[in-house]
């Protein structure tokens, strides 16, 4: 098996994240819309306002996680939300999102963070077992409303 390398992602990295960016939206069942989501993703970058972290195999990017700033009122933190993680389906099961993972808690913990929440659709079972492999813990008690503007 190749080793997963994962670091930091910059705007000259833009051309390789926006397809992966793109993939993962359509796994979500969004059109297809690779300019839409490298203009999404550069004004994020630009603005300061996500962190992304690529993961590449061989070489070749695979993999990513966006992670966006938040605060806990309650507790006085800053919490990172890992809102976005996608691996190319041919690079599955090799190790690269388990790597993300640790790569976004060490981040986290870098940065001073309380930890890492986030969210997943509820048939993901595959991602589901990952979280619950690598420790993550399943909050209840809290329901999660939106609202649309």
């Amino acid at each position: 098996m190749s080793a997963v390398r994962v670091r930091r992602a910059g705007s000259e990295d833009l051309d390789v994240l926006a397809p992966l960016f793109d993939a993962y939206r359509v796994f979500y069942g969004q059109d297809s819309d690779p300019a839409a989501a490298r203009r999404f993703l550069s004004v994020r970058q630009t603005a300061g306002e996500s962190l992304l972290l690529l993961a590449e195999l061989d070489g070749e990017a695979v993999g990513f996680v966006q992670l966006y700033p938040f605060f806990s009122s309650v507790r006085l933190a800053r919490l990172l939300v890992l809102n976005d993680l996608f691996v190319a389906d041919g690079a599955r099961r090799q190790g690269v999102a388990r790597a993300l993972l640790g790569s976004a808690a060490e981040l986290a913990r870098d940065r001073g963070c309380a930890g890492l929440m986030l969210e997943t659709a509820e048939d993901n079972h595959a991602a589901q077992a990952l979280y619950d492999k690598l420790g993550w813990e399943l909050q209840s008690g809290f329901r999660v409303y939106t609202l649309r503007v």
